[in-house]
């Protein structure tokens, strides 16, 4: 007589499916009691979406443009301040988005607007023999800013129980390169582009709840400049302030707001994570 064999019969395909997608439901739920779980544990509740300023919240813009200018001057034998020359180019950020705003210009990327106040720096500080190919590589040093220490590790947490996007003035091929130079770990890119407004116009801000399909309560601005914050509050987003007091350089130290002036005052995104339950 033949031996039962003592391993159990093989399941049928169907069997396989139905337990393979009770798995995945079952994890699935994990997933979202943990997220409930966060949620319940940040000192914001309500908030689905995180959406972040970039410059100078996020990424290094002082440090990182004064490392690609040295880089250049060693190149061309420029000797200049570059602290200077960058805190220059940054000065005409306003300015010449302004001129978007008030009608002198039409709609404006970004990449063209810091080109346009490049090519004035280049005549005022004397930066001769550039060729069109080193000008256009020295434009896009602003897709080659550097994170700040605690920005990937911090978004990183953020991520894991909230939708997380950038909401800048940067064009949407600046912030998408800038996030695969730094790592940055985006789940979207959301930009000033895509209402063609400029911060701190209203609808740029409420682009992103109506992207998302959520209230603009249900939205946070992280940022570390309080009047971003102060008009995305009068848009209707809640506001996570995080002190950056290296922004301007360690001679001009930020002083920070009042600590109570938004739903939240982070010292750093790590901090904010855990503000937020992440």
């Amino acid at each position: 007589m033949r031996e039962r064999n003592s391993m159990l019969h093989p399941i049928s395909r169907r069997t396989f499916l139905n337990l393979t997608l009770s798995s995945a439901v079952l994890a699935g739920t994990s997933l979202t009691s943990l997220r409930t779980l966060a949620a319940s544990n940040s000192v914001v509740p309500g908030v689905k979406a995180l959406v972040f300023d970039v410059f100078g919240t996020v990424v290094d813009w002082r440090g990182s443009i004064i490392r690609e200018g040295q880089m250049l001057g060693e190149r061309k034998g420029y000797d200049i301040d570059w602290a200077e020359f960058t805190d220059r180019w940054r000065g005409g950020y306003g300015p010449s988005m302004n001129r978007v705003r008030n009608g002198e210009l039409p709609w404006t990327k970004l990449d063209d607007l810091h080109r346009m106040v490049l090519d004035e720096l280049v005549v005022e500080f004397g930066l001769t023999g550039m060729t069109e190919e080193e000008l256009q590589h020295f434009n896009y040093a602003w897709h080659r800013l550097s994170p700040w220490p605690d920005a990937i590790a911090g978004l990183s947490r953020l991520r894991n129980e909230y939708t997380i996007a950038p909401l800048s003035n940067g064009n949407v091929s600046l912030l998408l390169n800038m996030a695969k130079n730094a790592g940055l770990p985006w789940d979207t890119i959301l930009s000033a582009e895509l209402s063609r407004h400029y911060k701190p116009d209203p609808e740029a801000y409420l682009k992103a709840p109506e992207l998302f399909s959520l209230q603009p309560d249900e939205v946070m601005l992280v940022a570390t400049h309080p009047g971003d914050l102060r008009s995305a509050a009068e848009a209707g987003l809640r506001t996570g302030y995080v002190h950056r007091a290296l922004e301007r350089g360690a001679e001009n130290p930020k002083v920070p707001p009042a600590r109570d002036e938004f739903d939240l005052f982070a010292d750093d995104f790590l901090d904010l994570a855990k503000q937020l339950g992440a």
